[in-house]
């Protein structure tokens, strides 16, 4: 591979989309503990729009690799790495920090640990839909929050990819999803995909209908990428005990914690990422087989929105950013 090259991405500052550029890097060859994936698809995430804007957990170390979830064919194994895995279709759980990774390419280099089958039925543009979103949804629902028969469960920005995946696992699960976005545009898919109710935050009183839906118990369980000064309704929404699972930051804004609200129902607020399911491998392998076996079956189906040719990617960002999307966003490589 010694004279290849291969189209990457890169990003030399933080910013906007516009800051991505494709560049032709020499192919590298895997370490210890690494395959190389010839991708076909990579999957977008929030948290790649974050970290190329420096608000992420990590700060990028300039000029940047980028991207968590691709799917492809296992190219090359680094020398301590089961030779078997090398042809077979992978795609990849986001079990590594982009500050040493990332999947925005032709080719990527990633840790065999952070390597997944996905169910033959799947395209690429489907198995690299999957882990992210339903993993994140795993930690929360059913590793903390043990979501069972009858739970009443909100799930805000419903209409993201993690949305979509906690209101598939909710349902699976016989809990009850209140599903929330801003307008009534998305609602018809929210219940098609599977929400039994949906509420429009910008044009009905969210309290007063979680009430109404809950029969004034209030939600037991609330999944809430957005945080900042909404926590107070989402704790007066909140049923006596719950749980709010803050899993985000897209409010950008400071997040004041309801301390009254929280006192007068012993309410527990926690903030949670799927990198507590990373860190305990017993756990991992646990949730990546629930996930696969929930795909399988038909329970779970990846919802993809719009798919960008690799030479788009700046406008994939651009769309990610316009919020437009019901699902996951694909880059075909």
């Amino acid at each position: 591979m010694a004279n290849e090259t291969a189209k990457v991405v890169r990003f030399h500052t933080v910013g906007g989309p516009e800051v991505l550029k494709i560049q032709e890097e020499q192919i590298p060859e895997p370490g210890k503990g690494e395959v190389r994936l010839k991708v076909k698809a990579i999957g977008l995430n929030r948290a790649e729009v974050m970290f190329r804007k420096g608000q992420y957990l990590e700060s990028a170390v300039l000029p940047s690799k980028l991207g968590y979830e691709a799917a492809g064919v296992v190219a090359a194994v680094g020398p301590d790495v089961d030779k078997s895995w090398v042809g077979k279709k992978a795609s990849t759980i986001p079990a590594f920090l982009m500050t040493s990774y990332g999947v925005y390419g032709e080719v990527a280099i990633v840790p065999v640990a952070a390597l997944a089958l996905y169910p033959e039925k799947l395209t690429p543009e489907e198995g690299t839909s999957i882990w992210m979103q339903y993993l994140t949804a795993y930690g929360a629902l059913i590793a903390h929050a043990q979501i069972t028969k009858g739970d009443f469960v909100v799930i805000t920005a419903a209409s993201s990819s993690v949305g979509i995946a906690a209101i598939e696992m909710v349902k699976a699960e016989g809990a009850i999803c209140i599903a929330t976005t801003r307008t009534s545009k998305k609602k018809a898919t929210l219940v098609e995909v599977g929400a039994t109710h949906v509420i429009a935050t910008e044009e009905e009183d969210f309290v007063a209908r979680v009430r109404e839906i809950t029969g004034d118990k209030g939600a037991r369980v609330i999944f809430d990428p957005i945080a900042g000064k909404g926590i107070e309704l989402l704790a007066q929404a909140a049923a006596p005990g719950g749980t709010i699972f803050e899993y985000g930051a897209l409010a950008a804004e400071p997040t004041p914690f309801p301390l009254f609200t929280a006192l007068s129902k012993g309410l527990s607020i926690r903030g949670y990422t799927l990198r507590e399911v990373f860190s305990v491998p017993s756990l991992t392998a646990k949730a990546k087989q629930y996930v696969f076996d929930q795909v399988e079956a038909g329970n779970f189906k990846p919802r993809i929105d719009r798919v960008f040719p690799f030479a788009k990617i700046v406008e994939a960002h651009r769309y990610m950013e316009s919020n437009e999307q019901i699902g996951k966003i694909v880059v075909t490589v």
